[in-house]
């Protein structure tokens, strides 16, 4: 637990990242900054088509070139028995069959099935020589029909994407009681429905990903430089493909620019790079270019859902059916299958007490990049179904949108409360904070400010959602019964110097995180250390302690957890050095802010005292190994359930379809708050991709051909800054997790998963005079102007706002 008298700069202190002055100087150290002696660089050639039957690669033209020293194709790499790719978690079917897991190559071996496939890589003496090698291979293609629409992919006449997939189907999930859910239909007195569409992302992060490859000829032994969320698990994806042991293989992860998930998966350009330097014993580079990123990164969502919710008279929830289609892509990625299965269905509880709720996820293969993590990862998904159902149910039985939420919220007094789909909350008061958040907001005086703007001509609304959400990613023992091919631990490394300065390495990664920061003052309060004298460590397999990396909103919940268990370690080992220096007994040693002390007494010394104890044995207690170091290793016994209230308010102008979003409200819990201004940048970051998603981010392929029409910023509208609205946020911390010792909770993916819901349904209630009823994401103003129309010309509408 925290110590008494922590360092004002510890837990809960609002102090400002210590990383931030390096990447203000420009002094940040990224792979594409890494220029290793003598190294070649590397450009892929992808595929423009869809779909299609490689009948030949002509390499020789591209290798009779200037500065080529290379040219590889899949052949090449199937000669060395490079492995296929392999998903980190499978799903298992209702029937009780694998999902369909068929091989996906680094380089293509015979099929290409998305546009952007590489399938042939050109090594070269500059990346401008390797560039123009690649245009100048010979590739004669058959064109095979291509399929985009996961729905369609169902299809009994769609194309087949793999032999191994029949029907493209990778598996079909169930989730839940399907007999009690059939009851609470049977029984209920109101039925809503709803079609909905979680539309493709594209992450987008500012930094496009990067690879070098580095191989000691003497040694055969690799160092790979990788822009990436996850190093350990690319280094032991990367290793198995490769055949070659882990001790064989580094792996650095240097400075991240941003990540959002999609950066936290196995990439077939990782293996790529890796084997070229091995094969060729000299140093290759590849650096994505922003066009290269959008048709080679993994992509987010990509849902379809029909879901049903049924009520009671008073509106009492009774049972919820859900079906969704995902769509997976062309492949299965890293975690693409567990993300519209397992771990989107066991959000789709949310905060409400559903007596029964059914869930059945199909996992589709289309010929397009294969979907994975983005920003909340199953969980805004789940929200946004919930929230929407909420929202139309309120509308068909007349009730004000907040009071239909509060009557079906879990109450505090229920907690621990397991679900009917499988989790088990430990805590979170989910009343409290709606109430907050529509106080804040001012929810009760909006009808004033709707009639106020309707007399000046304007169309206001206001959204609200409510939310919880999986964040502390995993428990080893329950993912790996869902289907996972790996733990999820965090271990740390706590060293503490002959000076007192301390060195703490752990296998999280930090990319805008501020974890330098956050680990620091979760250490300063622990240990009554500065800040200033604790330097954190990560990203380097070599330095650091095997870890699980960051994703999933875990890197304090759980890599925290481990840290702080290793300085409970350092506490206990250093009150035996400090009862020898004291001359007393261990029990009677206390330890706070930095000084242990014998109870009762001003006897007293400080950690430094006892680090230098520590590394200099002449006065030291007899048996015990000098040094002050130690390791932790933490599972979290249960996933920590960060939830909250978001709430905004829109003004639509009809003319054009044009949404302005006015204010923003959220009121989250993530249990401890270690540093509230870095968690506030979290949830505005958050917020910024929520809103994106609401109402600008479609990545769009053309359903004949497959080629992605989204294709750069051009297309793909992110948010800007003058986007943003007003934002407020408070935090709840009464509720702190139980089965942590920070009682920390995630913060990450909060505003993802609240915006979306909150902005959508803000601007539904703008339309609903005139008769709109739903407009799928995003709410660009071509598409609200469509439905504004469309419900004038179906008679529905009511013209004055």
């Amino acid at each position: 637990m925290i110590a008494p008298g922590a360092a004002p700069e510890g837990i809960g202190a609002p102090i400002r990242r210590v990383e931030d002055a390096k990447f203000l100087r420009g002094a940040g150290r990224f792979v594409a900054d890494i220029t290793l002696p003598g190294e070649l660089h590397c450009v892929l050639a992808r595929s423009p088509h869809a779909h299609a039957r490689l009948r030949a690669i002509d390499t020789a033209p591209a290798a009779a070139l200037p500065g080529v020293v290379a040219v590889f194709t899949g052949a090449d790499m199937a000669a060395d028995a490079v492995g296929a790719m392999v998903a980190l978690w499978t799903v298992g079917c209702a029937d009780g069959s694998a999902m369909a897991e068929p091989p996906r190559w680094a380089l293509a071996r015979g099929t290409v099935r998305h546009v952007g496939e590489a399938l042939a890589a050109v090594i070269a003496r500059t990346r401008d020589a390797a560039a123009d090698a690649a245009e100048a291979l010979r590739v004669e293609y058959d064109i095979l029909p291509a399929i985009i629409d996961a729905g369609a992919a169902l299809a009994r006449d769609a194309p087949q994407l793999h032999a191994a997939a029949p029907g493209n189907v990778c598996f079909r999930f169930t989730r839940g009681d399907e007999a009690a859910v059939r009851r609470g239909f049977d029984s209920a007195a109101h039925v809503v429905q709803l079609s909905l569409v979680n539309d493709r992302l594209i992450g987008a992060a500012i930094e496009p990903r990067a690879l070098a490859a580095d191989c000691d000829a003497g040694t055969g032994r690799l160092t790979l430089y990788c822009a990436t969320q996850v190093p350990h698990h690319v280094r032991q994806l990367v290793a198995e493909q490769l055949a070659m042991p882990l001790d064989n293989l580094r792996l650095i992860a240097p400075d991240v620019g941003g990540g959002f998930g999609y950066k936290g998966k196995h990439y077939p350009e990782e293996t790529i790079i890796a084997w070229a330097a091995r094969r060729l014993r000299r140093p290759v580079k590849w650096v994505a270019s922003r066009s290269e990123s959008f048709i080679a990164d993994l992509q987010g969502r990509g849902h379809q859902t029909k879901a049903a919710l049924a009520l009671d008279a008073s509106g009492n929830f009774l049972a919820l059916r859900v079906e969704t289609i995902a769509n997976l892509g062309a492949y299965v990625s890293t975690f693409g299958a567990a993300i519209p299965s397992a771990i989107y269905s066991a959000l789709l509880a949310g905060v409400y007490r559903t007596p029964a709720i059914f869930v059945q996820s199909t996992g589709v293969f289309t010929n397009t990049l294969p979907t994975d993590a983005y920003r909340g990862a199953g969980r805004p998904e789940a929200c946004y179904v919930l929230e929407r159902l909420a929202d139309a149910a309120a509308r068909k039985l007349a009730m004000d949108r907040a009071e239909i939420r509060q009557k079906n919220l879990i109450a505090v007094t229920a907690m621990p409360y397991r679900t009917p789909i499988g989790p088990t909350y430990d805590c979170g008061d989910f009343a409290k904070v709606l109430a907050r958040v529509l106080e804040s907001a001012g929810y009760a005086g909006f009808a004033r400010r709707r009639e106020a703007a309707a007399r000046a001509g304007k169309w206001r609304g206001f959204g609200m959602a409510v939310y919880v959400e999986s964040s502390g990613v995993a428990p080893s023992r329950l993912a790996v019964a869902l289907g996972a091919r790996t733990a999820f631990f965090e271990s740390a490394q706590l060293r503490v110097q002959p000076d007192g300065g301390i060195q703490a390495m752990l296998g999280t990664h930090s990319h805008g995180q501020g974890h330098a920061t956050t680990f620091a003052q979760i250490l300063a309060s622990r240990l009554g250390v500065p800040v200033s004298r604790i330097a954190i460590v990560e990203g380097d397999t070599d330095q650091v302690p095997f870890g699980a990396g960051t994703f999933g909103s875990r890197s304090i919940a759980v890599g925290g957890s481990a840290l702080d268990r290793a300085a409970d370690k350092i506490i206990a080992k250093g009150r035996l050095i400090a009862a020898h220096l004291l001359e007393s007994a261990p029990a009677d040693v206390t330890f706070a802010a930095g000084t242990f002390a014998v109870a009762g007494t001003d006897r007293r010394v400080g950690l430094d005292e006892v680090a230098r104890a520590a590394y200099v044995p002449g006065n030291y207690p007899a048996g015990l190994e000098p040094g002050l170091q130690e390791t932790a290793v933490f599972d979290p016994a249960n996933f920590a359930f960060s939830n909250g209230a978001h709430a905004c308010e829109v003004e639509v102008d009809v003319d054009i379809g044009a949404v302005a979003v006015l204010g923003y409200w959220a009121v989250d819990d993530f249990g401890t708050v270690i540093n509230p201004m870095i968690v506030e940048g979290q949830i505005h970051g958050g917020v910024a991709q929520g809103l994106g998603q609401a109402l600008h981010e479609r990545c769009v392929y053309d359903g004949a051909n497959g080629q992605l029409l989204a294709g750069s910023f051009m297309d793909y509208a992110i948010p800007r800054a003058d986007d943003m609205p007003m934002m407020v946020s408070e935090f709840e911390e009464s509720q702190p997790c139980t089965h942590n010792p920070l009682g920390a909770k995630g913060c990450g993916e909060a505003g993802a998963i609240g915006a979306p819901p909150a902005i959508v349904g803000a601007v539904l209630d703008a339309l609903a005079p005139l008769g709109v009823r739903d407009v799928e994401m995003p709410l660009s103003p071509a598409r609200v102007w469509t439905a504004i129309n469309a419900a004038r010309q179906a008679g529905a509408a009511d013209d004055r706002p």
